[in-house]
């Protein structure tokens, strides 16, 4: 067995024997394909349509069935350990900030300091803190009735304001955990979590602003709409009385952040492994902890600070769980099917034949998201199958440069959002759009944001 399948998989040798590349090569297309036509066409859910295309990845590689539904469950198991719990802490964050309140506070503090020219700004920076910690459908919901409420009010072009609104919450989508699809790339790269967030907020910040406002006062040009009226609330929050400070909510909503990052900031400066700060944010900045000390805290400086009882804050908590079960169990069949791509030996074939390509590891990353994004129109699913064939390109890569192959592989899986992707329909609905003009504003910010990241991911990469 090779020292790099032993760093791949850190566990017992592979199940599966190596096919030869061509045989590799159409088993690892016939699989994508299968999913493809399974999500698109049959409309299957993406778990069903990842364990299906797993199994026939594997008998086209020829690997027995039960070597298959090894790797595929090892695969599975592994992500749930690594993913699955930050998933869970991130949504009973984003339900307690919901439901205290907190986001509204954030978004009426800005709102009643920003003059109406600079509005385009205050939604990209109010979706991207709100949605730091969100899904995007979820951040899709609470930020959008906002916006339309505050395009109705001003008088400006939804599309002014929505854009960077939408360009906000997909931007920490694809790049900066503890998002699923960064989350899972971090852990089949086996990427260091501080670096990548780093990374991540520096590539998301000039992504943010070119394809947020700029994009967006070129885009109200093309399509002028005005807000729906069905769907356009009175005022936000009526039903909330008690609601937690600003600075509390933001706080709050950062403090994950910023222990990964001091950890990150630990681990660069502190020369002795040995000392007691280093080995204090060797823990604290893990994102587990980091993720958990925020929902703690949150639990007291948003729930009780809008005067929920016990009983509240624990109801809270477990209708946040509820919605994101579908959201897990697709991002674990991803693990399971990049196992069995790792197993079947087509990231090894990847990393032979990228030695021949001449071609960067990060552009090569990018390429494959953008295909299985284009085709499944999953963020996640592209983010999981790309990191796990590309994984191999990881194991000789410095801690940075894995980290900017993580954001390569983030910046392909949002390339060119079109019917097949559920959140087009979510945009085209809330803004009341047809498909044309969908097409003209959200999809073009997508493929803009994932190009731009691109660009910005490779400068860094001369750099760092």
């Amino acid at each position: 067995m090779s020292a790099l399948s032993v760093e791949l998989l850190a566990a017992d040798p592979p199940p599966i024997a190596h096919a030869g590349d061509t045989r590799l090569a159409i088993a690892a297309l016939v699989g994508i394909a299968v999913i493809v036509v399974l999500i698109t066409g049959w409309k299957m859910h993406a778990f069903l349509a990842l364990t299906i295309g797993s199994g026939v990845l594997g008998s086209i590689a020829g690997a027995p069935l039960a070597a298959t539904v090894t790797s595929f469950s090892t695969g599975l198991g592994a992500t749930v350990a690594s993913v699955g719990t930050l998933i869970a802490l991130g949504a009973i964050l984003g339900k307690l900030l919901a439901d205290s309140g907190g986001a509204d506070q954030i978004v009426d503090t800005i709102l009643a300091r920003t003059p109406a020219e600079r509005l385009p700004w205050a939604m990209a920076l109010i979706a991207g803190l709100v949605g730091l910690p969100l899904f995007f459908e979820i951040g899709v919901v609470m930020v959008i009735p906002v916006v339309l409420l505050v395009a109705r009010r001003s008088g400006q072009s939804l599309i002014r304001l929505g854009i960077p609104a939408l360009a906000g919450l997909s931007v920490m989508h694809g790049l900066v955990p503890p998002h699923p699809g960064p989350l899972a790339a971090v852990g089949a790269l086996h990427a260091d979590m501080g670096i990548t967030l780093a990374f991540g907020i520096l590539v998301a910040i000039p992504t943010l602003a070119i394809a947020g406002p700029l994009f967006g006062k070129a885009a109200a040009r093309w399509v002028d709409v005005r807000p729906p009226e069905r769907l356009t609330p009175a005022r936000p929050s009526d039903d909330l009385g008690r609601r937690p400070s600003f600075t509390a909510t933001v706080c709050t909503m950062l403090l994950p952040v910023v222990l990964m990052l001091a950890k990150a900031l630990v681990d660069v400066i502190v020369d002795d492994k040995s000392s007691l700060a280093y080995r204090i944010f060797d823990v604290v900045g893990t994102p587990l902890v980091a993720l958990l000390a925020a929902v703690v805290a949150a639990m007291f400086t948003l729930g009780r600070a809008a005067g929920f009882s016990k009983e509240r804050i624990s109801e809270t908590v477990d209708r946040s769980l509820a919605p994101i079960a579908g959201v897990m169990l697709i991002v674990a069949a991803g693990g399971g099917f990049k196992q069995t791509l790792v197993d079947c030996g087509v990231g090894k074939m990847i990393l032979d034949w990228s030695d021949n390509w001449h071609i960067s590891a990060l552009l090569l990353a990018w390429l494959i998201a953008v295909l299985i994004r284009v085709a499944t129109g999953s963020a996640t699913v592209a983010t999981i199958s790309a990191a796990g064939l590309v994984a191999p390109l990881a194991a000789t890569m410095s801690d940075t440069r894995t980290a900017l192959l993580v954001l390569a592989v983030g910046s392909g899986s949002l390339f060119f959002s079109h019917v097949n992707d559920a959140g087009f329909w979510l945009v085209k609905e809330y803004f009341g759009l047809d498909v044309p003009q969908t097409l003209k504003t959200w999809s073009v910010m997508e493929t803009l944001i994932s190009v731009l990241a691109l660009g910005f991911v490779m400068l860094l990469s001369v750099v760092v």
